[in-house]
């Protein structure tokens, strides 16, 4: 199903075109669907490859930039991200730019996979610490550097507040979209923050973080990579159980303002998420209804 405006449709077929123009060592490899997100839908090649093809031309930019800088952030993190294989070029059967990776065995976190949560929760905030004590190597918070969520709330204020009044009309009998816009305009409210400027991957959600022997594994979908203030990077611990959540709290170290503001975060991208797949993406919907949950939830016993 289309998820955006001016979407380009994407099959095997497709998928095989691009190989056998673009890359016939590995033309004759299985095919099979891997997954699709918000931003690209993914076919794993072979048993080693996988294949990622943007959904717009605005969504291709992300591929530029995981090609360009996951090969410099690789060797400083411990844990695997994804490695750029083949930078693929438009055609006319396909007119964006897209790309082939090497396929990192893994599964989602989610209670299946995950044995104990404090250990993941403490094991993603290592990961987050590393990924922001990185050098920016020159790279600033320009371009395709510069996505939202490094930046400050108030630039969102306008487009977050409508967003809720969304929500109010479509799940506001299921939750208290009121109390949300409470701690929405409690954050608004506080200084905002100076701090230098980190790397931040943008998108630490559930199905971005792998699992392998139950312990978090790798970092995969850098496509939010950007320069930025760091606050926001936290906001996806409310897609993890509180003892994740508690836990990766105590190991980052994190003082009320930053939690605060992190918690907008979460509300604003819940919220505009929301928005924006209610008619789309209805399984997308039910993960950001659920955060906006655990936020409330949370939110009572602090």
């Amino acid at each position: 199903m289309a998820l955006h405006q001016n979407e380009v449709p994407v099959d095997a077929g497709v998928v095989r075109s691009l190989l056998n123009e673009q890359c016939p060592q590995w033309a004759g490899l299985s095919l099979s669907p891997a997954g699709a997100g918000t931003d690209n839908i993914m076919y794993r090649l072979g048993s080693d490859l996988l294949v990622r093809l943007p959904r717009t031309a605005d969504k291709a930019r992300s591929l530029r930039k995981e090609q360009e800088w996951l090969p410099r952030l690789a060797p400083l993190l411990t844990c695997p991200v994804p490695e750029p294989l083949h930078a693929g070029t438009p055609t006319n059967v396909y007119p964006l730019p897209w790309s082939i990776y090497r396929w990192i065995d893994g599964d989602e976190a989610q209670p299946g996979t995950v044995q104990d949560w404090s250990a993941f929760g403490t094991d993603l905030a290592a990961v987050v610490r590393e990924v922001h004590r990185i050098d920016l190597m020159g790279a600033t918070r320009t371009g395709d550097l510069s996505w939202y969520r490094g930046g400050h709330l108030r630039a969102c204020d306008e487009w977050i507040s409508r967003c809720l009044t969304d929500c109010r009309a479509t799940v506001g009998g299921d939750i208290d979209v009121e109390a949300l816009e409470r701690l929405w305009r409690e954050a608004l409210a506080r200084l905002e923050p100076s701090g230098p400027h980190v790397w931040l991957h943008g998108d630490l959600k559930p199905t971005n973080l792998l699992v392998r022997d139950g312990r978090l594994h790798a970092i995969i979908d850098f496509g939010g990579l950007s320069i930025g203030l760091p606050d926001a990077e936290h906001s996806t611990v409310w897609d993890l159980p509180p003892q994740a959540r508690h836990a990766y709290w105590d190991a980052v170290g994190l003082d009320d303002l930053t939690w605060t503001r992190a918690r907008a975060w979460a509300i604003a991208v819940g919220a505009s998420g929301i928005s924006y797949y209610w008619h789309t993406y209805p399984t997308f919907v039910a993960e950001c209804l659920s955060r906006l949950q655990a936020i409330l939830a949370d939110a009572a016993t602090r």
